[in-house]
C-alpha cells in the first residue's frame, strides 16, 4: 500500500516529532524521503533534509540549517507594521508564520526585485515553517513595487510581504 502525505500531513508530522524526544526519524514514501536528526551537543544546529526523488535526479527541498543568534530590543517583540499602501497596489501577505527568504539559498539571486514582472505561479519567496521550505507563488501577473520584509526575518500570518501592481 502506497503512503500519501499532503503538505498539511507533513507539517503535522514534523510538529509532533519536534515536540517528541526522538533524536532521529526517517520516513520514506514513493516520491519523498524525510530524515530528521537532532544534534544534542550543538543546540543551535538543526539537521533536516526533505528529498523529493525523481527517477534519476533527487531534488533537495530543504537543507541543514544553522540558526543565528537573535538579538532582542524593545521593538523586536512587535512585528513591523508596513506603511499604508497605495490604493492601486495589491498586498501579498504571508499565508503562515515562518521565516521569510528572498532566495532559494544564501548567495543565490533573489526570486524577485523591486520592478520585477511576475507571472501567475512564479515563485516570489520562500517561507520556512517548522524547518520546511515553502515556496510562495504569485496568484496573479504583476510588477513588484515594494518588498516590505528583510531576508531572514520572522513573519506572522497575514503580514504584508510585498506590494504589487497587477497587470
Amino acid at each position: 500500500m502506497a503512503m500519501k502525505l499532503d503538505h498539511d500531513d507533513l507539517n503535522r508530522l514534523i510538529d509532533k516529532i519536534s515536540k517528541s524526544d526522538f533524536q532521529e526519524f526517517s520516513l520514506e514514501g514513493e516520491d519523498f524521503k524525510l530524515e530528521i536528526k537532532r544534534n544534542l551537543y550543538e543546540p543551535n544546529v538543526a539537521n533536516q533534509t526533505l528529498i523529493s526523488k525523481t527517477s534519476e535526479n533527487p531534488v533537495i527541498l530543504s537543507q541543514p540549517l544553522k540558526s543565528e543568534p537573535v538579538t532582542t530590543s524593545s521593538s523586536a517583540n512587535t512585528p513591523a507594521i508596513p506603511p499604508p499602501g497605495r490604493s492601486d497596489l495589491t498586498d501579498i501577505t504571508s499565508p503562515m508564520v515562518g521565516t521569510f527568504y528572498r532566495a532559494s539559498a544564501p548567495g543565490e539571486d533573489p526570486f524577485v526585485e523591486i520592478g520585477s514582472s511576475i507571472k501567475v505561479g512564479q515563485t516570489i519567496c520562500i517561507l520556512e515553517a517548522m524547518k520546511l521550505m515553502n515556496e510562495i507563488e504569485s496568484e496573479f501577473n504583476a510588477e513588484i513595487v515594494e518588498i516590505l520584509v528583510d531576508n531572514g526575518t520572522p513573519v506572522e500570518f497575514g503580514q504584508v510581504l510585498m506590494r504589487v501592481k497587477q497587470s
